[in-house]
């Protein structure tokens, strides 16, 4: 993998994709800075990914809530005490409800998804943009999710709003970087069993067991994916890069190929 990055802010990578993504960035060799809400959270996260580093990488966390622009940048602040500066910031904190209809959703799952999802990866392109830009650039990526692509599916109305919003402002963010230091792409990870995932699904028992076949062919799990979205993340050289793990072409393979049941890991 050959790379110029050196220092790397993950938010919301105290587990699920967040948590994979900065395992293998210090499988790399690269420094990073793990967020999530609790400090306890975070300090558990380090502890396990610390044995993980190879050629000297270190791993520091903060708890940050990535809705508060003092707390984002207080995380800013923490990669450059900590590494002298931050070459990639990936925004991919996120908190997804998708198993309920628009109007089954309550007020308190809607405010925490556009909290987190919006105001959080806005946050993020903010202050990294700022401090890149100050500090003679990097990169930043915003982790989208279903729905970014314009697709509507059943349950997914308020979660699917944030992502396909999420795509406008990045591509938005694109192009006023274009020709500055500062590069900005997206990533669409696929359709993932993270620790969201499997609460949404223990809380619908019986829409899991309707859609289990399609769901064993397109998900995916975390430990899978990480490491190619790392890889095409840390080499990316191109402003308004896009990177897709379930592209037309892996899900047809998915569709043609041997059909496995990716549920029974976890007990479903």
């Amino acid at each position: 993998m050959t790379t110029t990055t050196k220092s790397v802010v993950v938010t919301g990578s105290t587990k699920g994709i967040g948590f994979a993504l900065a395992r293998e960035l210090l499988r790399g060799g690269h420094h990073v800075v793990v967020s999530g809400r609790s400090q306890d959270d975070v300090d558990e996260a380090a502890g396990k990914l610390q044995p993980e580093a190879a050629g000297g990488a270190q791993v520091t966390g903060l708890a940050t809530d990535v809705t508060d622009p003092a707390q984002v940048q207080a995380l800013w602040d923490a990669g450059v005490a900590a590494f002298g500066g931050v070459d990639l910031w990936i925004n991919n904190a996120g908190v997804a409800y998708t198993m309920r209809t628009i109007a089954e959703t309550t007020s308190g799952e809607v405010a925490t998804m556009v909290g987190t999802n919006m105001l959080g990866t806005i946050n993020g392109s903010q202050v990294a943009l700022r401090g890149m830009t100050a500090a003679g650039g990097g990169r930043i990526f915003n982790v989208l999710g279903g729905g970014s692509d314009g697709s509507i599916r059943p349950g997914m109305g308020v979660y699917a709003a944030t992502k396909r919003g999420l795509d406008m402002f990045t591509r938005a963010l694109v192009k006023e970087v274009e020709g500055t230091s500062v590069r900005v792409g997206q990533v669409r990870p696929g359709i993932l069993v993270t620790d969201g995932w499997l609460r949404e699904a223990a809380s619908n028992p019986e829409s899991v067991a309707s859609q289990r076949k399609m769901i064993n062919i397109l998900v995916d799990h975390v430990d899978d994916v990480a490491p190619y979205l790392v890889e095409k993340m840390v080499t990316s050289t191109k402003n308004g890069d896009e990177i897709a793990w379930l592209t037309t072409g892996r899900m047809m393979r998915k569709f043609m190929g041997r059909k496995q049941d990716k549920l029974a890991r976890y007990g479903l």
